[in-house]
């Protein structure tokens, strides 16, 4: 455990440095768009608020507490001083991290925050740590509480959790090819490049962390296809550096449409119903989208979502 804690300690310079590094050569590399710096410092800012400030400002005690409680009244508790006990921790993170990671996508309420995720419209090293700055408030947490009722100690679960983000820090890159057998097990940067496309046949797809058996199993891999080229971003493009707007546009959204409602069941279907849901099915779900793509013909995708062009990404009809 202090081993993990020590890789902890050094990994924000190590994240930093190496993002920076990338930026300089992608910024250097013939035969690539511009690399877009304003959108790397939104990154920068997104992380450093959220490291520093809000770190201090919204402890995760009352959240910590509550998967403590839990501990105390697991239904038994794992071997941590043999291997398997370790393993056992890792898989169920790793299962935790899934579901977690799939209800961002398709529940309104956890995808307000994990949209900023999203939000560049390039796939580099710094996109990988700008997450939002609401996640604590959202209660995502809660996913991880089923580990410690199942005996994994949750100062362990996590250390694991953020040694999977870091895990996920160098998939985030448009330069590292597929790598033959492991796109089987691992999360690996060809099967999150489909994950943060904004293309309607790879939406809601790969939401592994460190593996991605889970979305074998589930029914949720999309592989990359060399025929289909990946445009990053949301379907909804982000097209300014407004800091403010970029971290709290989709809060405002979800409050506008709750405020507009017809009825309580509508409320909780904007809260809890995937993106583009609303009331009689006239919205924007992936599923709706897809329906409208099928009616219209193969060509319909390009149209449904255009992006707007950004630095260092081709032009849609390029």
């Amino acid at each position: 455990m202090s081993a993990m804690l020590m890789v902890l300690k050094f990994a924000v310079v190590t994240v930093l440095v190496a993002s920076l590094l990338e930026a300089v050569v992608l910024s250097l590399w013939k035969g690539r768009g511009p690399y877009d710096w304003k959108a790397a410092g939104i990154s920068l800012i997104d992380f450093l608020v959220r490291e520093y400030f809000l770190r201090w400002a919204l402890p995760l005690s009352f959240w910590f507490g509550a998967m403590q409680w839990i501990w105390e009244h697991r239904l038994f508790t794992l071997p941590m001083d043999h291997w398997t006990g370790w393993a056992a921790c890792f898989i169920g993170q790793e299962f935790c991290y899934y579901g977690y990671h799939r209800a961002a996508h398709r529940i309104r309420w956890f995808w307000c925050t994990h949209a900023i995720h999203h939000s560049s419209n390039q796939l580099n090293l710094s996109a990988a740590y700008r997450f939002g700055w609401t996640g604590k408030l959202t209660g995502t947490l809660l996913f991880f509480t089923l580990a410690p009722w199942l005996g994994m100690p949750p100062r362990v679960i996590l250390v694991m959790l953020s040694l999977n983000l870091l895990y996920q820090f160098w998939i985030h890159t448009t330069w590292i090819p597929r790598l033959g057998p492991l796109e089987w097990i691992l999360n690996t940067p060809s099967a999150h490049r489909v994950h943060h496309a904004s293309n309607l046949t790879y939406l809601d797809g790969n939401y592994g962390g460190v593996l991605i058996v889970f979305d074998r199993l589930f029914g949720t891999y999309i592989p990359e296809r060399q025929d289909l080229p990946i445009r990053y971003g949301l379907v909804k493009p982000s097209t300014g550096y407004n800091l403010f707007k970029i971290e709290f546009e989709h809060w405002l959204a979800l409050w506008r449409d709750v405020k507009a409602a017809p009825s309580a069941r509508a409320v909780l279907g904007y809260l809890l119903r995937p993106p583009g849901w609303r009331p009689g099915g006239a919205g924007e779900t992936t599923e709706e989208l897809r329906q409208a793509a099928q009616a219209q013909g193969p060509a319909a995708e390009p149209a449904l979502h255009t992006p707007v062009p950004q630095p260092g990404n081709p032009s849609p009809t390029a």
